[in-house]
């Protein structure tokens, strides 16, 4: 009897990645293909491989050549429960039917997108200083004050990158640096307000990174969920004068969003944290945003593309939400080099010292863009003996932040 193509087993995996864990979902075919996707809990997400494992009976039998088919089936049974963490379950089984299906005709999975527009993809260094100064000890080497700050910045200029990110730090009279992400509970301030000395110190930053990193490097500020729509402003004001790429800013309510890039002298970037077309059409109808940020993990790639699609059609270009492990960073690429409206692709160049171990194959840059390979499916694989090797931890990610006091 040939084989049709059909899944035999749907399983999830997880391994340490220091101070967040790994999480893979793993499909097995009757003609021996396994076909992989990566997926998150650590970044607020708590429960979506618990999830995965409840909808894997409705998979295993099924052909991956009907990811969409599956994919429908399983949005019909968890539809009053859609979006969120289940959302993101669907998204990453998407994603590794998407693999499988690309293994089985032998092609990458650019090809079942409509095939690559592109070879190279330019990308910026997110997490610039925030994992070397924030994630002690886990990326080295280590950030304590404004000097190291310089250091990483040049570092950046140095290995040909042509972009960076970075997020809210300040420095005290000493010039050690300091955190401020409120929105994640660093520190506990659910008011979310942004005093004078935080929005003095965004500048300072900035103006620091400018002057190690050069004039023609393009910077990014993450602003994430750590502020009202006042304090966005009055940061945004702050700020004017500087030469930006783009803003960052997370909030929920498409009308505050637009009223800020109305008030903005730089372009705005947002939406990460949306799941489906539909919770991006308020948005993208308001002109809320310059560029629509996907996290294709979440989504998956196959539904990215709709939203893509959703985006050019109200003349907005988008970007990746890529901040894992190097699974996510192919799988990113994969939509990047497909969708035509892209403005850039972010990566995490700073990693943990066995990141290497885990996958078959890590990310090439060059001059400060990913080479896109030509393998079948997502182009790397996890190394299912080295995650062996680095069983998960139990507390992890944002959850595993210390309680704040009372």
């Amino acid at each position: 009897m040939t084989a049709q193509h059909r899944v035999t087993e749907l399983k999830t995996l997880s391994c340490s990645a220091a101070w967040r864990n790994y999480y893979f979902v793993k499909v097995t075919t009757d003609d021996g293909l396994v076909g992989w996707s990566e997926f998150d809990e650590g970044f607020g997400s708590p429960g979506v491989g618990a999830i995965i494992d409840q909808l894997a009976s409705r998979v295993v039998g099924q052909s991956v050549m009907q990811h969409e088919r599956i994919r429908e089936d399983l949005h019909c049974v968890t539809r009053p429960g859609s979006g969120g963490v289940v959302g993101q379950a669907l998204g990453a089984i998407e994603n590794a039917l998407l693999d499988a299906k690309a293994k089985t005709l032998g092609v990458p999975c650019y090809d079942l997108l409509g095939g690559k527009i592109r070879d190279r993809l330019r990308v910026y260094w997110s997490h610039c200083v925030t994992w070397r100064a924030g994630r002690v000890p886990h990326y080295q080497p280590e950030i304590h004050d404004a000097d190291g700050v310089r250091k990483l910045a040049r570092e950046v200029r140095e290995k040909g990158f042509t972009a960076l990110k970075t997020n809210i730090w300040r420095y005290d009279k000493d010039g050690k640096i300091l955190r401020w992400a409120t929105g994640f509970g660093t520190p506990f301030a659910p008011e979310l307000n942004v005093d004078r000395e935080v929005i003095k110190g965004v500048r300072e930053h900035l103006e620091i990174m400018r002057d190690a990193a050069g004039p023609d490097m393009d910077i990014l500020l993450d602003l994430n969920f750590n502020a009202k729509t006042e304090g966005y402003l009055r940061i945004l004001r702050e700020i004017a004068e500087l030469d930006m790429f783009w803003i960052e800013i997370d909030t929920l309510n498409p009308q505050a969003l637009a009223y800020l890039r109305s008030q903005s002298r730089h372009p705005i970037a947002s939406c990460e944290t949306l799941i489906g077309v539909q919770q991006f059409l308020p948005f993208l109808r308001e002109q809320a945003m310059d560029v629509a940020i996907v996290d294709t993990p979440w989504n998956g790639v196959w539904q990215s593309m709709k939203i893509a699609a959703a985006a050019e059609a109200h003349e907005v270009n988008v970007a990746c939400h890529n901040f894992y492990g190097h699974l996510c960073t192919m799988m990113n690429a994969h939509f990047c080099a497909a969708v035509p409206n892209l403005r850039i692709m972010e990566v995490d160049i700073d990693r943990i010292a066995w990141d290497h171990e885990l996958f078959t194959h890590v990310p090439v840059y060059e001059d400060g863009h990913l080479v896109l390979p030509d393998r079948p499916g997502w182009g790397t694989e996890p190394n299912e003996d080295a995650i062996r090797e680095y069983p998960p931890i139990a507390v992890h990610g944002l959850m595993g932040r210390s309680r704040p006091q009372t």
